[in-house]
């Protein structure tokens, strides 16, 4: 992830942020306590697609949802033991992947690390449920993957990410 912070003056401070997947996100800090929010469109880092406003108390609110201290997620140890060692997983194909581009026939997700890919959700809000050999993985897809944890690991490092 990468973060500018730059000072607006008179203003506040402004932090713009590219994620790992190349989300582009600014924050304004405004002197006041405002904060502001903007979501930019993927393909076009100057399009706002969703802006929020939220006042002292709401920034400091949603940063502790987000920090993970009003809900810490289940440990997926506690998960394994329900499906016998499988665990199911999303994960969003990073740009430049080696899995981009490609069908999940032609990577033999299946043969090559014992995961099957059970859904994906596409960039453009297409879901695929039981995707066929055939579907081609693209930049951004979500995909929900079910197998053993190390399994999963290996195919995100080597296939999914960059």
């Amino acid at each position: 992830m990468n973060i500018r912070e730059s000072e607006l003056p008179g203003i506040g401070y402004k932090f713009e942020i590219i994620t790992k997947n190349q989300d582009k996100l600014v924050i304004v800090i405004h002197d006041d306590g405002r904060r502001e929010i903007y979501h930019f469109d993927a393909d076009d880092h100057e399009e706002v697609l969703v802006s929020a406003t939220f006042n002292d108390s709401e920034a400091r609110k949603i940063a502790s949802i987000l920090g993970g201290m009003a809900y810490k997620p289940q440990a997926l140890e506690t998960v394994d033991f329900a499906f016998d060692d499988t665990i199911i997983e999303w994960y969003q194909v990073e740009p430049n992947a080696p899995a981009v581009n490609k069908t999940i026939g032609e990577i033999d997700i299946r043969n090559n690390f014992g995961v099957t890919v059970i859904a994906i959700k596409k960039k453009n809000i297409k879901k695929s449920h039981n995707p066929g050999s055939d579907t081609v993985i693209e930049a951004g897809d979500t995909l929900v993957v079910s197998g053993e944890r190390q399994q999963i690991k290996e195919l995100i490092k080597k296939l999914l990410s960059t």
